[in-house]
């Protein structure tokens, strides 16, 4: 009988940890590409929506080999999550709202070429809140050092006691993992309303330099939208917000989240050269 090693008892408790979490990732086929998901609540799987296709149908690989057609339930570009609506008859996995520490080992669970995957790895970076590069508000930076193929994407990130701490995605250069409360709050979302609320002023906006910081000019309004409802008008030259002076366009965008839908902001203006504040309720910005 070979005695027992640390490694072997560490291989042990990894292989443990991918079989407890492999029943409940799929393969996910949209036009020609591959990814993975996992099946968050019954009926609901959650994938990577940069790995899933713009069109076309999209089906549900499952381990036994068999398929099952699936619907887009909503996709949200800014934090990279998609929900499918599937009916797998798949338990649901259970995640954890933790975020692992630095050098935490890490397994992501996935499927490759439609079979089932796992890629050990180490948590490289693990920090703060953080703004993606599309504008969607991620509740923690963890990125891990492994290396993932393309049908990986959208596998689950596990710590060594096998708690899923969120989603692996393919980032520039290194694997991202979108966290469980990220998931939960968006994809919560997404099963309710099939999109993402975002806040919406109704103005074209270009960036001006001023004596005193910067402004931004109000190059177009819409007729039919919040600030034209306020009073702002175009030629206004937007200086501050809630009595904060703006510190760019791109910052007052920012503030455009969710959470700001149906607030109150005071917004002031410069008006040629005298100075105008409107009061305007944020509105909902219409689909694409």
């Amino acid at each position: 009988m070979t005695a027992s090693t640390p490694l072997s008892s560490l291989s042990s408790a990894l292989a443990d940890v991918v079989a407890r979490a492999a029943p409940s990732i799929v393969s996910v086929h949209s036009h020609r590409s591959r990814a993975t998901g996992f099946v968050w609540k019954p009926g609901l799987i959650v994938t990577a929506d940069e790995a899933l296709a713009e069109e076309g149908k999209v089906e549900i690989g499952l381990s036994d080999g068999s398929t099952v057609a699936a619907t887009i339930a909503g996709r949200d570009h800014t934090t990279d999550i998609a929900l499918l609506r599937a009916d797998t008859g798949i338990a649901p996995v259970k995640m954890a709202a933790i975020v692992p520490a630095l050098g935490t080992l890490a397994v992501v669970v996935a499927t490759n070429r439609d079979a089932p995957s796992a890629a050990l790895g180490m948590v490289s970076l693990s920090g703060k809140s953080w703004r993606s590069l599309r504008g969607g508000d991620i509740d923690a930076r963890i990125e891990l050092d492994v290396r993932l193929r393309p049908s990986q994407e959208g596998g689950l990130a596990l710590d060594a006691s096998g708690e899923a701490f969120g989603m692996a995605v393919l980032g520039p250069r290194r694997v991202l993992v979108i966290p469980t409360a990220t998931i939960e709050r968006v994809a919560t979302q997404l099963d309710t309303r099939g999109r993402i609320a975002r806040g919406y002023l109704g103005l074209g906006l270009q960036p001006v330099r001023l004596d005193d910081g910067v402004g931004a000019m109000v190059m177009n309004v819409d007729k039919t939208g919040p600030s034209a409802a306020a009073g702002i008008r175009q030629g206004d030259v937007i200086v501050a917000v809630d009595g904060q002076k703006l510190s760019g366009v791109r910052a007052l965008l920012r503030t455009l989240g969710p959470a700001s839908v149906g607030s109150v902001v005071d917004v002031a203006v410069r008006r040629g050269d005298e100075p105008a504040s409107f009061k305007v309720t944020i509105g909902e910005r219409p689909e694409a």
